[in-house]
């Protein structure tokens, strides 16, 4: 069967995906990954980056002797998986994106990084926080969230990947996004898709940001008829 690999969101890990994998795994070699530091991997001592969590993917593949493969990316996972589109075009054969943010500046990322503080976390979240917890364990939750306000900073203050990125990615590609969606907006995911030599776009009734509330059995059909189209 054709290998797909699910890439999951930020603060997320692949157990997230496991619904989605079991409804794809009919029709595709599915394959979850965990990025460094999440889902109880060890946390390296450098700083998160696109980079980083792109080479996750390529050595996982190097490891399972997959030579090419088709990515979908939730949130996060999304723009890694546009990142090696853009970057290891001979690995990858089709991409699907959903609820993916690809506007990013100063402004953006410390909107983001405000909601990152894990004391109101606890006091206003306090199931999200064990939720996080159990998670990354035996990695201290609050590192993950430290790592990830990083990360955002860093694309705040420098995008990996710009306009002209887009246009020189002829990696087959459909960006999805919930008409819910409070984090991502339609205009930053549309000026994308127009970027994009090969793209499609989708929207998905019904849908906000958490990957918990995707209607899966809409997802994998969405996925399923773009990645096996020919």
């Amino acid at each position: 069967m054709e290998p797909l690999i699910l890439l999951h969101g930020a603060l997320g890990s692949s157990v997230q995906l496991q619904p989605l994998a079991d409804a794809l795994s009919i029709t595709y070699d599915v394959h979850l990954l965990d990025f460094s530091g999440h889902g109880g991997k060890p946390v390296a001592a450098e700083a998160f980056s696109m980079e980083m969590f792109a080479n996750d993917v390529i050595s996982y593949m190097m490891l399972k002797g997959l030579d090419k493969v088709s990515v979908f990316g939730y949130s996060m996972g999304g723009y890694v998986g546009m990142y090696l589109a853009r970057h290891y075009p001979a690995r990858v054969k089709k991409v699907v994106t959903l609820a993916t943010k690809y506007h990013w500046d100063e402004a953006t990322a410390a909107r983001e990084v405000q909601m990152l503080n894990p004391e109101k976390i606890e006091q206003k979240l306090p199931a999200f926080a064990a939720t996080l917890i159990a998670r990354h364990a035996p990695t201290d939750w609050t590192t993950i969230l430290g790592k990830t306000a990083e990360l955002m900073t860093g694309l705040g203050a420098a995008n990996p990947l710009l306009a002209n990125d887009y246009t020189a990615i002829t990696t087959p590609s459909l960006l999805l996004l919930g008409d819910r969606d409070k984090m991502v907006s339609l205009d930053e995911t549309v000026a994308v898709y127009k970027s994009l030599p090969a793209a499609q776009l989708g929207i998905l009734p019904g849908t906000s940001h958490p990957i918990e509330q995707v209607d899966v059995d809409m997802l994998a059909m969405m996925i399923y008829r773009f990645v096996s189209a020919k």
